[in-house]
């Protein structure tokens, strides 16, 4: 850790008389000083051979008021880890090169937290809203392969199974281990599996195996009372989907304003392999599987 740097604030020297004992001043620079109750003589000058201007009459009062609370400058610096040279160095090369743009939905939560509330009061597992949401990507993942693929430079892969890398903040920055195979799990066990990462990423245990392979990625910062947020795509993905966090409003059901739970979630998308149409199609059927979970729940939870 560097050194801290320090400098107290020093009020100007007063202004030398010129050699028949006049204070060198403009005649708009006296005045301004009168009218501002400033001392002419305290003024250092800029104007030649010292004499004060309009300009040092105004940059005087300036510093004046600015310094009339004394203080002291602090700053602290630490140097940075290769493994956030690393991140930092991958966000700027995905936000730089990729062409990103953003599609944004609301999704209506009432069902979800119903399903979530049911299934963990019969105690025999626990899931949270971010399983849902990965299991629900996932699903939509495999009927939309456009969204599902990697920009390769000279070609797009397609990917036919689902590696979902899950955002989990460190110290460092942020980590993104992968769910493998997310499509054919159930909600206990990607519950799990995001559980034993976290784990492993505040101990520091994560094996670079871990956060390889990734075919898309999520990003909730929902717990963390963030509303709506957009995120740099984590390449060689071609999207990444913000989450938000549920926020009790009123909503409009069967033409009632009624009390309702509303998640509204952002795609990232790389503009030279996923169009409007194919992100939105995605979104749509994102939202219908959170909106009706028995659909994410066919083989079990």
């Amino acid at each position: 850790m560097a050194a801290s740097s320090a400098s107290s604030v020093v009020n100007p020297a007063p202004v030398v008389p010129s050699s028949n004992g006049r204070l060198k001043a403009s005649p708009l620079a006296k005045k301004l000083a009168e009218d501002r109750g400033l001392s002419i003589a305290h003024i250092p000058g800029s104007g030649e051979g010292g004499r004060v201007v309009k300009r040092d009459v105004e940059a005087f009062q300036a510093g004046t008021m600015g310094s009339s609370v004394p203080g002291v400058e602090r700053f602290t610096e630490v140097g940075i880890s290769q493994m956030r040279k690393t991140i930092a160095r991958r966000l700027a090369e995905s936000k730089f090169t990729a062409p990103h743009f953003y599609l944004s939905v609301s999704i209506d939560m009432d069902a979800a937290m119903e399903t979530r509330k049911s299934i963990n009061d019969a105690g025999e597992v626990r899931v949270s809203f971010n399983d849902m949401v990965v299991k629900a990507a996932a699903l939509a993942l495999k009927k939309h392969p456009v969204v599902n693929s990697s920009w390769l430079e000279d070609r797009i892969r397609f990917n036919e199974h689902v590696h979902i890398g899950v955002a989990v903040s460190v110290d460092e920055g942020l980590l993104v281990p992968v769910v493998r195979h997310a499509d054919g799990k159930r909600l206990s066990q990607i519950g799990t599996e995001v559980r034993d990462f976290a784990g492993k990423a505040r101990d520091k245990k994560l094996q670079p195996s871990d956060w390889e392979g990734n075919t898309f990625t999520i990003s909730n910062l929902g717990m963390f009372g963030i509303d709506e947020f957009t995120a740099i795509i984590n390449a060689p993905d071609s999207c990444i989907l913000a989450v938000g966090g549920i926020n009790a409003v009123p909503v409009v059901k069967k033409g009632q304003v009624v009390p309702g739970n509303v998640m509204k979630v952002t795609l990232s998308c790389d503009h030279r392999s996923v169009d409007g149409a194919s992100g939105a199609a995605f979104l749509q059927d994102f939202k219908a599987f959170l909106e009706n979970p028995v659909l994410m729940l066919s083989n079990g939870y």
